[in-house]
């Protein structure tokens, strides 16, 4: 499987993004994706993450509805929402993927497969 993000960009605080994630090769073997991030200086955090199949969502307790995780089967792709940006949302953002019988949804040892990142600069 490869996963290819994009949608980063430079926004002004209180704005939005939206952010896509798009993956190939043996999608079928995929059960769930995610979103992480990792702002400069500090390590991977989990943002959230959707079921392939059945579009059961879950969201980090700091985003407080801030954030939208949707997909689209047909494209193979998800999409990450990101509305009311904070400076500290700062951080450049990976889409990940894993097969199914992973323990939990916000370890990301538990991925198997990583896109390339993208960058998101919110400014004061």
């Amino acid at each position: 499987v490869q996963l290819q993000a994009f949608g980063g960009g430079l926004v002004q605080a209180g704005g939005s993004l939206r952010l896509s994630c798009a993956a190939s090769g043996r999608t079928f073997s995929i059960d769930v994706m995610g979103w992480f991030r990792q702002a400069p200086g500090q390590g991977r955090e989990f943002v959230t993450a959707i079921t392939w199949s059945g579009g059961r969502r879950y969201y980090a307790d700091f985003l407080k509805g801030r954030f939208t995780i949707s997909r689209d089967n047909a494209k193979n792709t998800v999409y990450l929402e990101m509305n009311s940006l904070k400076p500290e949302d700062t951080a450049v953002y990976y889409c990940a993927a894993r097969g199914p019988n992973a323990r939990t949804v916000v370890d990301g040892s538990q991925y198997d497969y990583w896109g390339q990142g993208t960058k998101v600069t919110v400014s004061s």
